[in-house]
Formats: structure tokens, sequence, C-alpha cells
């Protein structure tokens, strides 16, 4: 079981958050961490590990690893946790 969604990211905030869903159905967060050397995309995937109970490992960074917008994979998780998690959230189960 895994689910995928669409992330907007926002490096170099206050706090670590994840901020609710946006209009077209992505999820905001937002990282204190500078989006260099990768550092705010591992700092994304630590945020959703300790938002959904799972290891960090269960996320895959699937699209976007040098933009706002990120595809994340999350292993573990069906698209309908996800949205039970984030209502409004498009996420979709895959493979």
């Amino acid at each position: 079981m895994s689910a995928r969604c669409t992330v907007r990211l926002s490096p170099r905030s206050g706090a670590n958050r994840v901020e609710g869903v946006g209009p077209a159905g992505e999820l905001l967060v937002r990282v204190r961490a500078a989006p260099v050397d990768q550092a705010a995309n591992r700092a994304l995937l630590r945020l959703l590990a300790h938002e959904l109970d799972l290891p960090a490992s269960a996320f895959e960074l699937v699209r976007g690893a040098r933009a706002r917008r990120k595809a994340i994979v999350v292993v573990g998780r069906s698209a309908g946790d996800l949205v039970a998690r984030w209502p409004g959230l498009a996420a979709r189960d895959v493979g």
C-alpha cells in the first residue's frame, strides 16, 4: 500500500509545520532549513514522517527535488489515510 501526493514546500520559514491543503489539493508545508544540499527536502521528509508516525524511509521524493512543488510517495499509507489526515488533499493510491 502506497500513496502519492503533491507538496508545496516553503523553505527558510520560521518553523517546521504543515499549514494545510492548498486550493489545488497540494499539501502546504514550511520548513526552517534552507534549500541547500537537499537540506529542505530532508527536513520535509522528517516532518512528514513525524506527522504520520512513519520512519523517514517510508517516504520517497519522486519529482521536484529542486523545485517548491514536489511529488511524494508514502509507503505504508493509502490515499484515504492521507485524506483523512489532511481533508482536501489530492492523493492517489499507487502500485
